[in-house]
C-alpha cells in the first residue's frame, strides 16, 4: 500500500466510487452510493464527501454531514457512509478515512462524531468499535447511534 490520501468526490472519481466492491453480505447494510451523493446536491454547505486513493486507485469513500444547527444532536456531526473496496478491507483504509473525518470535524469546531448503523452479522459494528465509536442510543428505527469523542 502506498500513501493513502483523500480527494474531493469529482466527475473523475464518481464512477470508481459507484463500482467499489463489497464483501458478500455487506450490501444489505448500505444504501446505493448514489443516495449519499445526492445529499451533496441537497445540502452542499454541510455535506463532506471524500474519496480515498491509494496511489491513483480508488479504494474507499467517506461521506459526512456537519451542521451546527441540525435539530437533532446526532445529525450535527455525523459519518453517513464509509465504503472500502472488498480487497482493501483490513488494511487500514477505513481507519484512515475515519481519522481524516475526525480531523475535519475538529477543524469545524465539533467535539464528537456520530455514526448511525444497523446492527447485525456481517455489519459495520465491529469496525466502528475498533476505531473508537461507542453506542450511545438508538433511532426510532432501531438503528444504533454511536459516537466518538475527541475534544
Amino acid at each position: 500500500m502506498t500513501e493513502l490520501r483523500l480527494v474531493e468526490l469529482s466527475a473523475a472519481t464518481i464512477v470508481a466510487v459507484n463500482n467499489l466492491s463489497l464483501k458478500p453480505g455487506q450490501e444489505q447494510f448500505l444504501a446505493p452510493v448514489s443516495y449519499g451523493i445526492a445529499a451533496t446536491v441537497m445540502n452542499p454547505q454541510t455535506t463532506w464527501q471524500r474519496v480515498v486513493l491509494d496511489g491513483d486507485e480508488v479504494v474507499g469513500f467517506v461521506s459526512a454531514n456537519f451542521d451546527h444547527d441540525a435539530p437533532e444532536e446526532h445529525f450535527r456531526s455525523v459519518l453517513w457512509r464509509i465504503n472500502v473496496a472488498a480487497d482493501e478491507q483490513g488494511r487500514g483504509v477505513g481507519r484512515f478515512a475515519v481519522e481524516s473525518l475526525i480531523a475535519e470535524a475538529r477543524d469545524r469546531g465539533f467535539e464528537h462524531l456520530n455514526v448511525i448503523y444497523e446492527a447485525g452479522d456481517g455489519g459495520p459494528e465491529a469496525f466502528f468499535q475498533r476505531v473508537g465509536f461507542s453506542p450511545v442510543g438508538e433511532t426510532e428505527y432501531a438503528e444504533v447511534i454511536a459516537e466518538i469523542r475527541f475534544a
